[in-house]
């Protein structure tokens, strides 16, 4: 299976999860998706993980995202590991977890990394767009957390960006200045951005979020 890259289809797939089986496209629907990945149950940053997402809940619903994680282990692992994670995380996991045994979307994703772990599928993140399109990967090693509040960063700039002709900066956060894209004229970006633009370089030129 080739890695998958931006901008490519989203692979579907009917799992076996925590909450029952689900098709993958039914389920995100005409949502933004997280899919991510798990080493296996009873692990511990995969628990912390797992209780951080749960606590996003809100975060994912304001901007129309659905979660799903996945771990090569069963349905019933996954139950009682489930009661782990809100005992010790304080929260209620609220997404369904895949059971993947048989390692077939670890696969359909390139999830499994040889070289790091010929069994385990190492921290893999996909976000994907309401067309089903991937828009971002990250891989992280199995020994590092991931950064949740970067997801929510990176989806606040693909949703802005779908929608104006602009891109974010390094380190940009909501509400804060952008970058008007190269391909506008100034001429243009008078009538597209009222609020101003500020011409650092002719091909750096910034103004405030549009649609704040």
């Amino acid at each position: 299976m080739s890695t998958l890259r931006l901008g490519d289809k989203a692979p579907d797939f009917d799992a076996k999860t925590s909450v029952g089986k689900i098709n993958f496209y039914d389920f995100l629907g005409n949502s933004w998706g997280i899919l991510f990945s798990h080493p296996a149950d009873y692990t511990p940053v995969c628990t912390t993980e797992l209780g951080a997402a749960a606590k996003y809940k809100d975060e994912f619903e304001r901007r129309d995202v659905k979660v799903m994680a996945l771990s090569v282990d069963g349905v019933e692992s996954h139950k009682k590991w489930i009661e782990d994670i809100n005992e010790t995380q304080n929260t209620k996991v609220n997404f369904p977890i895949i059971a993947d045994e048989d390692r077939k979307v670890a696969d359909l994703y390139d999830m499994i990394h040889p070289s790091a772990d010929d069994t385990l599928t190492v921290r893999s993140v996909y976000v994907i767009d309401p067309n089903k399109k991937i828009r971002l990967t990250i891989t992280y090693p199995a020994s590092t957390g991931r950064n949740f509040d970067e997801l929510l960063r990176v989806i606040d700039s693909l949703q802005l960006t779908e929608n104006h002709k602009v891109a974010t900066p390094a380190n940009w956060k909501s509400g804060e200045d952008v970058v008007i894209s190269p391909s506008i004229s100034n001429e243009e970006a008078e009538k597209m951005f009222p609020k101003g633009f500020k011409e650092v370089k002719p091909y750096l030129r910034i103004t405030p979020q549009p649609d704040k």
